[in-house]
Parts: C-alpha cells; structure tokens; sequence
C-alpha cells in the first residue's frame, strides 16, 4: 500500500480507502462484510469511511465492530452528519444540538472515544456557518473529533468555512469528500483549485461511478446480482446507464487491455493522478473486489494514455 498525507495535514492515509456506503448493514450480509474489511485492512488499507444515516447506524456497527480487534492507532475512521435520523424537527442538519447529539451517537455505536474525520456530509442552509464549525470546534478540543472535513460542498461553500474559522479562529476544514471518477468531474472546475489554495484534501467517493468502471454493466444487460439490479438502492446508477456510458466504457476496456491491466485499475490509476486526491473511497462487498482494486496504486498512466482517455470521455 501507499500512503498520501491528508491536504496539508501529518495525518496519512492510504491512497485506497474503503467505505461503507450501500454496502454494510445492508446489501452485504455481516459475515461477508467482515472479511472484506479484515482483508482490506490486511493489504494496509488503515483508511475506512462511514456516516450515521448508512442505514441508521448499521454501516457504523459493522465497520467498527470489525476494526476493534486490530490496535485504534493503526487506522483512521470517520462519520458524518446531515441527513435525517428522525422525524423530529431536530433530528437533521448541522445545528449544535444536531452534530452534538449525532457525534454522541456515533461514538456510543462504534464503542470509540473519538472519530479521525467528521465530516458536515452536506452544507445545511438553515444553520449558520459559524455554528456548525464553533461547534466541531469544541468537539475536537474535546477529543472526540480530530479533524474536519466537508462532503459534497461547493467550491464558495468552501471559501465560506475557511474564512469562517479564520475569522474566529477556529479549526479549519482539512478535508472535502466528493463524488469524482471519469463520468463525474466536476470538482475540477473550482473545487481542486479552491482546496489547492487552502490545503485541502480530496477523499473522493465513487471512483468506479458505483461498478459502471469495472465494465460488469453492458448494453442491454444488467447482471441480477449487481448494484443497479437492486431496487432498494439502485437510483442514483439508474440514470447513468445509457448507450453513450456503455460505449465510453468499451473503449476504456481497450486502452487497460493495452495495458495489461483491468478496467478497475485503470479508472482508479485516473482519479489518482490528481496529487490532491488524498485518497480513492471505494465500495467492495467481497475480499477479492479489494484485492483486485488495491492493484491500482502500482498503474502509472503515461501522458499518452491520459490522452486517449481524454479523447474518449471527450
């Protein structure tokens, strides 16, 4: 395994991260989620992702309860907070009483003192930006969180936190969990140069664009036992299944085979040649989806290659 450090941070992570997301406590039952975790943490993945509403805390449980038999040093685990936990009318959002209360939560699920990474998994328009991060503030002057990070923020959302804790010197953010992957890039525009400036890191998720880069998904046919196949979680997959998706997809194919090399490490080897990419959160629900996804930090894409990916997703 490599290791980047998060933005400017000490903190280090592996380049492949894993995540829990649609996965476990869910889609993947208990026991296959524990050794898919045991071997990622055996290829030296020590970077694994959650959030509270992963199944209302059932993602939490199950990666945690598998990462407490190894050392609480040797890895970095995170939570988020946004979406709605309840019906009350305070069960959402990033107001103190929220992230306090979620944080909280969190902790008791996972049996841990603290959490790495707590992200604000979305900006929330009806808390101010000065709440939500005095409030992070003292959780990690309270230990129970070591750094700060957003997910899905704009690059002017961005710009407003760091000026915000700038002003009432706060902890900065350190870190932006976005969507990116060859079908996704629009954090290339302001997002990348926005955290550049700020020294900001990107923990993207969805390097694979949920299994259409592993090229499972063809023309026509939709394997029964895959993401897009499942009605309870398939809505975001469904609408970027078309016939354009499927022959960029063909063409990529080629280029890896060229390569000597798969599709998944292909797609992988792209998103991180961008050097503020910290690390790639990918989804596996088997042992060898790992193994076979970790190869992908060995693949250097020569500029030529880069090229003809270019012209393809063109």
């Amino acid at each position: 395994m490599k290791y980047r450090r998060l933005g400017r941070t000490g903190l280090k992570v592996s380049e492949i991260s894993l995540g829990s997301w649609l996965t476990y406590g869910k889609s993947v039952e208990d026991n296959m989620a524990e050794k898919t975790i045991h071997k990622a943490y055996e290829l030296g993945i020590n970077f694994f992702d959650s959030a509270n509403v992963y199944e209302q805390g059932e993602g939490e449980r199950v990666l945690a309860g598998v990462l407490k038999e190894y050392p609480r040093e040797s890895y970095v685990i995170t939570t988020k907070a946004f979406w709605p936990m309840g019906e009350g009318q305070n069960d959402r959002g990033l107001s103190r009483k929220h992230v306090i209360e979620q944080v909280n939560a969190s902790l008791k699920r996972m049996n841990l003192d603290y959490v790495d990474i707590f992200y604000c998994h979305r900006y929330d328009r009806e808390t101010p930006v000065e709440e939500t991060l005095k409030t992070i503030d003292d959780l990690i002057r309270q230990g129970k969180i070591l750094y700060a990070g957003v997910s899905e923020w704009s690059a002017a959302q961005i710009e407003e936190a760091v000026a915000t804790a700038d002003k009432f010197l706060l902890d900065r953010i350190v870190v932006n969990q976005p969507i990116y992957n060859m079908f996704n890039r629009y954090i290339e525009n302001e997002v990348i140069p926005v955290s550049e400036k700020h020294g900001i890191g990107q923990v993207v998720f969805s390097p694979l664009a949920q299994g259409i880069l592993t090229g499972k998904y063809q023309s026509g046919h939709v394997p029964d036992n895959s993401r897009a196949a499942n009605q309870t979680i398939n809505n975001s997959i469904k609408g970027m299944l078309n016939e354009d998706v499927f022959k960029k997809v063909e063409q990529l194919e080629e280029v890896a085979k060229e390569m000597e090399i798969t599709l998944p490490e292909l797609a992988l080897a792209w998103t991180l040649r961008q050097p503020i990419v910290s690390s790639a959160l990918i989804g596996a629900s088997r042992p060898g989806q790992v193994e076979q996804n970790v190869k992908a930090i060995e693949v250097v894409l020569p500029s030529e290659i880069q090229d003809r990916i270019e012209s393809i997703l063109a």
